[in-house]
């Protein structure tokens, strides 16, 4: 099985992920998405595969999220904008195979798409 995982290697649950799938003898592809922003239907994509609303693509705590004007009652349109100029907003880890997505917080939850 191949696995797409949304890492920030300075993450410690995103570091998590990848151990677990590397236990796993998951074929892991690595997506920096803070050197590479996530664009517009790449983030669609992902909240379909998650089944969650787009907020909850969101690291709510970062300084980024006020300066992005950004609520829980933000609008979708919003949300991706805020991601794409701030890559540092988006969840960590989310892995995704095709099976569908999760955000491994816990860890142990992105074992329901393997």
């Amino acid at each position: 099985m191949k696995a797409t995982l949304y890492h920030n290697p300075s993450c410690s649950k995103s570091r998590q992920a990848l151990t677990l799938l590397t236990e796993q003898g998951i074929d892991i592809e690595l997506r920096d998405y803070r050197r590479i922003p996530p664009q517009h239907a790449e983030l669609v994509d992902l909240m379909t595969r998650l089944k969650r609303p787009a907020h909850d693509l969101l690291r709510s705590r970062e300084s980024e999220y006020a300066a992005a004007g950004l609520s829980p009652t933000a609008s979708d349109e919003a949300i991706f904008a805020a991601i794409t100029a701030y890559p540092k907003l988006l969840e960590r880890p989310i892995v995704v195979t095709v099976n569908g997505a999760r955000i491994g917080r816990p860890t142990d939850a992105i074992l329901e798409v393997l």
